[in-house]
């Protein structure tokens, strides 16, 4: 067949017909009987037919198909079958008759017709998000499927197909005239142009082999793993196979990624290193990949608005279409030359940096050596307290330090803690591409290199070889246009010797390229390849020293023991906070909703001057007689139930919870313990042995001690008796428990329990189950402890503590986490009665628990709590907040219940809501995605399905909005 008659298939509708009419060629060519469904097609007209026994695809196509195409379509699949180690692909099945392409005709027309297996599997191409390791999984099935065709050889390969990117250009022309829109088509066509400019060189070294040519979302289908998230190992329809580019393959795959990449080009980059580990691409491949990508954008768009043009009711191309437009523009975002860097430094491609060692000095008249280098990075003393949040801040300490040192810059490849954006979804450009000095003014500037003058608008260029100097803040010597020698002056700095001026100063080498003065930190790498490191000429202190994140991580794993774990497989490096949010290095905020240790936020400017100068004057331990202790004691007591006056100070919740242990055995003379199960109460050994949640510690049930009960958790949800009037069902169920102990004869100590199920994700308990409870151990002689650590102290918005929510008091309260916002401290308050009986086992210690510093900690929380008016927050935030999560429960299935009060909320997510199967791997999965959208979220309760939110109680609407905005985000987008 002739070029020109393949071209004609460009103009061809699908083939008109019916289902009913694919149903009578399934059952009388194939003996296949069952329910059909379209599915959808570009070109082609596909039925899935349903018999009981499996799945088939009616394949139905025109007769300009030649025959021998589609024998090679065949012949690839059962050449991939036979190879081990290849994708899944579908079985070619042959008619009654034993062909494997048949002639029908339908209506007078006739068709080319094939029956393939339908391979089972969920494809890509609906989902509007892909995580890495979706997309790397992807590449990685590309070169799997590439490299088993490498050897596949078959005359029916060797056609012309408007797919095929050897032919890009001229198919471009043909498929453009079918755009009306005269503004899109010179884009389009614009866009072509360039792409072809930078194939052509680089053409002849392009390796030829069978490709697929359409690995795309469409085309593969998906084993979901234990996160739930899509991981391709199946290939689908081998339409396009031909003999081309085995770089246009995965140009191929990597444009199909583009409509989901959220319009971020750096989306691709893990399935180019995941194809390029498989299956290695030489440079020239790899420098052609992101024009052929264009390529395909160009082609893809084209190729829809004409399909269209010709059969208006494709409802399939018509939705691909919107896909698509998003492909090109995402493709357009970008300069050529960024891409090919990014691309290059993702396969970990030796790139030549930029030689500067034979230039001129830039300032002549400057030592270098004097030049102090300003620290605006994360960790920078210079910040504090959010300052860094005024437009003009480094600016301002850039002017500052020039005035002490007499000349000061910023740092080229520096995270800039002043670009951090607080509720971003996305990460900020923070890596500084350029470089500022302040200095005297009238200081002279010569040209590094030989050069031409650019000079618009106070901007300078000096265009060398390769290689621009961009500068602001000049008074030009020369005229505009002029070209300069080495070292030949230039200009001098704008402003008198008297007083500061400022020199802006950046690299780029692509011509006619105006460079961003920052990038983000995903595209860092390449932006440093296209505007390189003053270093070279301003000495090496000019550029920042990079993080060492991995390093650190690694690090820590090797000496930190191992039961202490980390937040997130691979965690961001967090060194700043200040109030609700966190900062990495990299100058990412995020949104902190689970740190309810600091719970005025972090940073706080008041706690900090208080702790300093505490510790300037004393700090030492509570034996010794001070006044903070005093004070700090009677505010306590104050806060506490009337009868609960007396107080032990000491470092943690675990400690205050094991101490409240040993003052039960210790007031009643007894040892048994009466706990809820799915509770955490701390690591030490008697609050580790009422703690039986087994997300904690898998063995917990098995190991309890003998002197420890576990009752069924009162769980209004999940548990053995669900709703709010469920507390009688389990005070029931506690009876035989109590018998038991009651018929051991050794009596009761004592009953421990959150006052709110904290670590089930802040379920309230069901009305009247702590009255009846503390009733019942009260009655045989015990104490009653709540464990306020987590849920008391303000957070629940509408009590100061949990257990005024059950309207009951206990003999023993135990607090800590929020009580120093971070510092070590912790409480138990408790009666005179209770505390006094501790003293015939010994006195009671602990060496930090009320130093100075502790009470004066402790103090200035209560403060700040009371003038920022922090509990009133908590419950109005909280309830706003409350309702925004409850809203999600009517849209997304996942999402079962809403648990909690104020700002300690769990959202419970559950794969069906009858069985209430916990979707836990789905819950990591999502924590790990609100991470990329900015948010630090965790999953807690014995089957790690909830989430659980506990914020600083200075979170402002703002913020619980965007946390409610980005989750919704992710249930609708996926994860």
């Amino acid at each position: 067949m002739t070029d020109d008659a393949r071209a004609d298939r460009l103009d061809l509708p699908r083939p008109d017909v019916t289902p009913a009419e694919a149903e009578s060629i399934l059952q009388s060519r194939y003996g296949l009987h069952g329910t059909i469904t379209e599915l959808g097609s570009q070109q082609d007209r596909n039925y899935r037919i349903n018999t009981g026994d499996g799945s088939y695809v009616l394949k139905i196509c025109h007769m300009a198909y030649d025959t021998l195409e589609l024998e090679a379509q065949n012949a690839a699949i059962r050449y991939l079958t036979s190879k081990e180690g290849t994708p899944r692909v579908p079985r070619v099945m042959s008619s009654t008759d034993g062909q494997d392409i048949i002639a029908v005709t339908v209506r007078e027309q006739t068709f080319k017709v094939r029956v393939l297996e339908y391979l089972e599997g969920e494809g890509l191409t609906h989902r509007k998000y892909l995580p890495k390791a979706s997309v790397a999984a992807l590449g990685a099935l590309c070169a799997r499927l590439a490299q088993a065709l490498a050897d596949f050889n078959h005359s029916g390969l060797d056609r012309s197909l408007q797919w095929d990117l050897r032919r890009a250009g001229p198919v471009a022309v043909q498929l453009l005239s079918a755009i009306t829109d005269s503004a899109a088509r010179d884009r389009i066509a614009k866009s072509m142009v360039l792409a072809v400019r930078r194939i052509q060189p680089l053409a002849p070294s392009l390796r030829v082999q069978a490709v697929h040519h359409d690995v795309t979302g469409d085309n593969v289908v998906c084993r979901i793993d234990e996160q739930g998230r899509p991981m391709p190992d199946g290939v689908i329809d081998f339409g396009d196979i031909i003999r081309g580019w085995l770089v246009g393959d995965l140009a191929v795959t990597c444009a199909s990624l583009l409509h989901q990449a959220d319009g971020d080009p750096f989306y691709i980059l893990p399935a180019v290193k995941a194809y390029h580990e498989i299956y290695p691409l030489t440079d020239e491949e790899l420098k052609a990949l992101w024009p052929l990508i264009v390529a395909r954008a160009v082609i893809l768009v084209a190729s829809s608005e004409q399909q269209i043009s010709i059969d208006p009711e494709n409802d399939y191309v018509r939705d691909n279409l919107k896909l698509e437009r998003q492909i090109f523009d995402t493709a357009m975002s970008v300069s050529f030359e960024l891409m090919e860097a990014a691309i290059l430094d993702a396969v970990g491609a030796d790139m030549t940096p930029v030689d500067m060692s034979s230039w001129h000095a830039l300032l002549p008249e400057i030592d270098l050596a004097n030049i102090a280098y300003l620290d605006l990075g994360v960790q920078s003393p210079h910040f504090a307290a959010g300052n860094w949040l005024n437009a003009e801040m480094d600016w301002r300490l850039l002017a500052r330090a020039a005035n002490e040192a007499g000349i000061a810059a910023t740092r080229y490849g520096e995270y800039r803690l002043s670009r951090a954006v607080l509720r971003s979804a996305r990460q900020p450009s923070t890596y500084a591409l350029h470089t500022d000095i302040c200095l005297p003014g009238g200081n002279s500037v010569a040209a590094p290199f030989t050069g031409r003058i650019d000079c618009k608008n106070h901007h300078l260029v000096l265009i060398g070889d390769g290689i621009n100097l961009h500068l602001d803040g000049l008074d030009l010597s020369v005229e505009d246009g002029t070209e300069v020698e080495q070292g030949q002056i230039i200009g001098t700095v704008s402003g008198e010797a008297s007083s500061l001026g400022g020199l802006r100063i950046q690299f780029c080498t692509v011509p006619a390229l105006e460079p961003p003065l920052f990038a983000a930190p995903q595209e860092a790498a390449a932006w440093s390849v296209l505007c390189p490191s003053p270093a070279g000429l301003l000495g090496l202190s000019a550029s920042a020293p990079e993080p060492e994140t991995e390093e650190l991580f690694s690090r820590r794993q090797a000496h930190l023991a191992k039961p202490q774990k980390n937040y997130y497989e691979v965690p961001p490096q967090i060194e700043r906070g200040w109030k609700e949010h966190m900062f990495d290095v990299e100058g990412r905020a995020y949104l902190d909703m689970v740190n309810n240790v600091t719970i005025l936020g972090h940073g706080h400017p008041r706690l900090a001057e208080a702790i300093g100068e505490q510790w300037l004057r004393l700090n030492t331990n509570s034996r010794f007689h001070y006044a903070a202790l005093s004070e700090f004691c009677e505010r306590l007591a104050a806060l506490a139930p009337d009868g609960l006056d007396r107080v032990f100070l000491v470092n943690s919740g675990s400690e205050a919870n094991d101490l409240a242990i040993r003052l039960a055995g210790a007031h009643t003379g007894a040892r048994n313990m009466l706990c809820l199960r799915e509770a955490y109460h701390g690591w030490s050994v008697a609050s580790d042995a009422v703690s039986t949640s087994i997300a904690d510690n898998p063995q917990a049930l098995a190991t309890r001690p003998d002197w420890v009960h576990a009752v069924a958790s009162p769980n209004t949800y999940r548990g053995e008796f669900r709703g709010p009037d469920s507390a009688g069902d389990y005070l029931t169920a506690m009876a035989p428990v109590l018998q038991s102990i009651d018929a051991g004869g050794q009596g009761l100590a004592g009953f421990i329990a959150e006052s709110v199920y904290g670590n089930a994700g802040g379920i309230s308990l069901p009305e009247g189950y702590l009255s009846e409870a503390y009733a019942q151990v009260r009655a045989r002689g015990g104490v009653c402890i709540a464990d306020e650590v987590q849920v008391g102290y303000g957070r629940l918005g509408h009590h100061f503590w949990g257990f005024q929510q059950q309207g009951v008091v206990p003999d023993i309260i135990t607090i800590a986490k929020g009580m120093g916002n971070g510092h070590p401290l912790g409480a138990v308050i408790t009666t005179q009665a209770i505390a006094g009986s501790l003293e015939k086992e010994g006195y009671f210690f602990s060496s930090s628990g009320g130093s100075p510093v502790s009470c004066v900690a402790g103090m200035t929380v209560l403060d700040v709590m009371v003038d920022e008016k922090l509990q009133d927050n908590a419950r109005d935030v909280g309830d706003h907040l409350k309702s925004r999560l409850a809203a999600l429960i009517d849209k997304h299935p996942i999402a079962g219940a809403v648990h909690g009060m104020g700002l300690y909320l769990g959202l419970e997510f559950v794969r069906d809501r009858t069985t209430l199967e916990p979707a836990t791997q789905e819950t990591a999965a999502i924590c790990n995605r609100l991470l990329e959208l900015g948010v630090i979220m965790q999953p807690t309760g014995d089957h790690l399905n909830v989430l659980k939110i506990k914020p600083p109680l200075c979170l402002t609407t703002e913020s619980a909005d965007f946390f409610a905005d980005m989750l919704e985000k992710v249930l609708s987008e996926g994860w």
